[in-house]
């Protein structure tokens, strides 16, 4: 196991690393927007989305567990990456040439990674918690999943937030959706234009998809009222 140990340690082992969590992370954007889409159908849609995933509850409790190993080995190597990077380019070289070898995306990861980071604690501290562990409300407990979103929405603080948050998300895929590729080998000069704009659209997608719903309760659900 040494060899193995070895590898995921060695600078092409954390970007592989990077990138397999990456994509695991990018799927499952995927599929947690296509599940709150059913939002804008209203109450019965969202909540019998919700009540649908406590049937398969065991699946949904293991999926949880890989997707917080992933989200926190793509975090680890992520930092150990920027910090290698940055004693690497030294503050000179740092100042005079990333912005010439480099684009705007991937200049900021660490800087959008970090911000997405704080706001899915919190993220998790709202909808997360309410929906599985603990709601004060006791909405939960009567399935109204869809008046906790409600609730939530209502505070600007909160809907400004998650609009940001989701925006630098867009900024982070962007770039890693393009560095995924790049890592496993699949770039070429005939395709990697096609990549990235398949990385820009994809990222678009998943900011305004998911930016869209908090805008769409507070000022056109009366959250603001």
């Amino acid at each position: 196991m040494g060899w193995f140990f070895k590898l995921i340690n060695s600078s092409i082992g954390k970007k592989i690393t990077m990138a397999v969590t990456g994509s695991f992370l990018l799927i499952f954007l995927v599929v947690h927007l296509v599940g709150n889409i059913t939002l804008f159908f209203g109450p019965k849609a969202f909540n019998g989305y919700v009540k649908t995933l406590d049937v398969v509850k065991p699946l949904i409790r293991v999926v949880e567990l890989v997707l917080l190993a992933a989200f926190l080995l793509h975090i680890f190597n992520g930092v150990r990456l920027w910090f290698e990077n940055k004693q690497a380019r030294g503050v000179t070289y740092k100042i005079n040439g990333s912005s010439e070898n480099s684009n705007v995306f991937s200049r900021t990861m660490f800087l959008t990674g970090s911000i997405v980071f704080i706001f899915l604690v919190l993220h998790l501290g709202t909808f997360f918690w309410r929906f599985n562990v603990h709601d004060p409300t006791g909405l939960a407990d009567m399935h109204e999943f869809f008046q906790i979103v409600v609730e939530l929405f209502s505070y600007w603080w909160y809907s400004l937030l998650y609009v940001v948050a989701v925006v630098l998300l867009g900024f982070h895929l962007n770039h890693g959706f393009q560095s995924a590729f790049q890592t496993f080998g699949w770039n070429h000069s005939k395709y990697t234009p096609l990549i990235k704009k398949l990385g820009a659209i994809y990222a678009i997608i998943m900011a305004v998809g998911f930016a869209s719903m908090p805008i769409y309760f507070f000022f056109f659900y009366g959250g603001n009222q």
